[in-house]
């Protein structure tokens, strides 16, 4: 059999990719090397612009010719890398030697040795995976989020005042909205997006153990820690003072478990509305064209959110183990990370992937408010729960004398079905005050909503 040409391994680069394809700027090996470009070249001019070392202030057209390594950074650098990787086989030291390169086309020699001075690889790949993973989720992924979000606060709004049955533990149970339930997600998934946007981005540049040694060597006289906290601050991130080698990972290990969380509350949101489906509480709008089963002409598959939810698994066990794992290195320095951070754009692509299908799944379906109001109709007994609670408020009051007003109506609906009629001749007969039995004679499960409208207004 004929080999095939190469092929992407991942379905995220391959069948998925045009729904993921942002995150590879920032999360891709080219993305790295590109904030590592950055960092590297940043510092260069911060040591200059601070004259350190008998250095001079470059022009400002040697900041831009230098910063442009890393703003045109595209094919050929990539090339270019590839070659000196080949050679240094350290990924850090062939960003450096490119640096370098730079510095000589520009004539800049003399401040070659600036070039990633005092500096541990680590130095520059936690700012570099901080910078990378920042913009990875405030571009590609929170925006996402954010219309996932969006859409849904739009429908239960829509939906506020449409009545459906609940049900508890999949049984009949006292009667809600539809918009009410959305809004349950919405409240939850703005919790977890407040959290994740609130969190920090940390970052240390303070050498090989974290002790600012080698920078004390060359100048016993400089603040170190400050030079490192403004050098880190300028870069748009929060400033470590307290690490080993490498920056701990723990801001990291929060954000990957606040996305998997809001994987999960996602894939609760999934499995309820392809619930719904079922039930025919929502209809799925066709798509011109579309196929939902290879052999049954009739079916419109739900599966936007069985695929949702597929991703949103991947997700989260690739963003749980980043998190279990990160947090951990042996003593002052292991290289278990390195990997393990490549591995950060296949989890934000699972879940950037599951926003798109969950996006596109809200996009397709349609309230079926007849469907709501036959499964209403058909379980009146629901208000059992209504009837016992208004008989024990007048026994409280002394309008009635009934025993044990929960065990009366376990008697009349438990595992039965009850109509409007039954319930009418049940309530008729009750010794309780005109006033309450004319609040129940009214009343009917599309009605028995309480403030489930009203609620939604927290929002």
């Amino acid at each position: 059999m004929t080999a095939l040409p190469p092929q992407p391994l991942s379905p995220l680069d391959g069948r998925y990719r045009s729904a993921v394809v942002g995150l590879g700027d920032h999360l891709s090996e080219a993305g790295l090397n590109r904030a590592r470009v950055q960092v590297e070249v940043e510092w260069l001019i911060y040591l200059t612009e601070h004259r350190m070392f008998g250095s001079s202030p470059l022009t400002a057209e040697q900041k831009q010719a230098l910063r442009a390594l890393a703003d045109d950074f595209g094919q050929p650098e990539i090339d270019r890398l590839a070659e000196l990787e080949a050679t240094t086989r350290h990924d850090v030291k062939a960003v450096e030697y490119l640096v370098r390169e730079r510095l000589h086309a520009l004539g800049l020699d003399h401040i070659a040795e600036l070039t990633h001075f005092a500096a541990t690889s680590e130095d520059i790949n936690n700012l570099s995976y901080a910078l990378t993973v920042s913009a990875a989720v405030r571009e590609s992924w929170l925006p996402a989020f954010r219309a996932v979000i969006a859409e849904l606060r739009a429908q239960a709004k829509q939906y506020r005042d449409d009545a459906m049955l609940a049900r508890t533990h999949g049984q009949p149970a006292t009667p809600t909205t539809m918009g009410k339930e959305l809004a349950v997600f919405v409240h939850r998934l703005e919790r977890v997006r407040e959290q994740i946007e609130g969190g920090v981005h940390l970052g240390k540049f303070s050498g090989a153990t974290g002790t600012f040694a080698a920078h004390l060597v060359a100048d016993p006289d400089a603040d170190w820690p400050r030079i490192s906290r403004e050098f880190v601050e300028s870069l748009g991130l929060d400033w470590n003072p307290l690490t080993t080698q490498i920056e701990s990972h723990d801001w990291q290990a929060e954000l990957y478990s606040r996305i998997s969380h809001a994987n999960r509350i996602l894939h609760n949101l999934c499995t309820d509305i392809w619930t719904y489906i079922s039930l025919g509480y929502f209809r799925q709008v066709p798509e011109p064209g579309a196929t939902g089963s290879s052999t049954m002409p009739h079916k419109v598959n739900p599966i936007r959110f069985e695929n949702a939810e597929a991703n949103l698994e991947l997700s989260s066990a690739v963003l749980d183990s980043l998190a279990a794992t990160l947090v951990t290195s042996r003593l002052q320095r292991d290289l278990t990370d390195s990997t393990t951070q490549r591995n950060i754009g296949v989890g934000l692509g699972h879940s950037l992937l599951a926003l798109d299908n969950v996006q596109r799944g809200l996009g397709q379906i349609a309230i079926d408010r007849q469907a709501l109001a036959d499964d209403l109709d058909a379980n009146w007994e629901v208000l059992a729960e209504a009837i016992q609670t208004v008989i024990r408020a007048e026994v409280t009051a002394g309008r009635s004398t009934i025993s044990d007003p929960y065990a009366l109506l376990k008697e009349l609906t438990r595992g039965k079905r009850v109509d409007h009629a039954t319930l009418t001749e049940f309530v008729n007969g009750l010794e309780i005050g005109q006033a309450a039995k004319n609040r129940l004679l009214a009343l009917t499960p599309a009605g028995y909503i309480g403030l489930a409208s009203e609620l939604v207004d927290y929002l």
